[in-house]
């Protein structure tokens, strides 16, 4: 269900952010980039809105988390920066940018798709673009996750590495 790596400050007990429902708050913007033909613009913005609340409050919890776990450490505020930005990065990519990105385009394609090779009225179609859009979200969550995983690994998680 997302993110699975250890974080600094990361027990093993059950993570809200994580492991519960409140992990498909961060899924919201792509529900809105699906309904996006159907729903004002205002609608598509609001879903972002609960997504970026989600992935904030995840780094909060993560940092406030790291702040415990060192409490007496002369590194606490470190390993609290690290343990905020990371999660943030990590969400803020893997759970709103690259979805939304990917469902955001999946249905503009499908929309003009549909416009080109069927007959079908315009509703019908915004409603066949919006099935196609929700039905790519959990697809797309796995290799978006992995690949995220990757690419901090390769990149912005060695400098913590360095760091420390």
């Amino acid at each position: 269900m997302g993110h699975q790596q250890q974080q600094p400050g990361k027990s093993s007990e059950k993570d809200l952010y994580r492991d519960t429902w409140v992990r498909y708050l961060g899924y919201a913007n792509e529900v809105g980039e699906a309904f996006r033909a159907l729903v004002p613009k205002a609608v598509v913005w609001a879903s972002y809105g609960v997504a970026t609340a989600y992935v904030t409050a995840d780094a909060a919890d993560k940092g406030k988390k790291a702040a415990n776990s060192y409490k007496e450490s002369p590194d606490q505020t470190a390993q609290v920066a690290v343990a905020v930005v990371d999660t943030f990065v990590w969400q803020a990519l893997a759970s709103v940018a690259i979805p939304g990105f990917t469902i955001n385009r999946l249905c503009a394609a499908s929309l003009y798709l549909m416009g080109r090779v069927t007959r079908w009225p315009l509703p019908v179609r915004k409603w066949a673009t919006t099935a196609v859009g929700l039905s790519a979200i959990p697809i797309i969550i796995t290799p978006i996750d992995g690949s995220v995983d990757w690419m901090l690994d390769s990149s912005l998680r060695k400098l913590y590495s360095k760091s420390h």
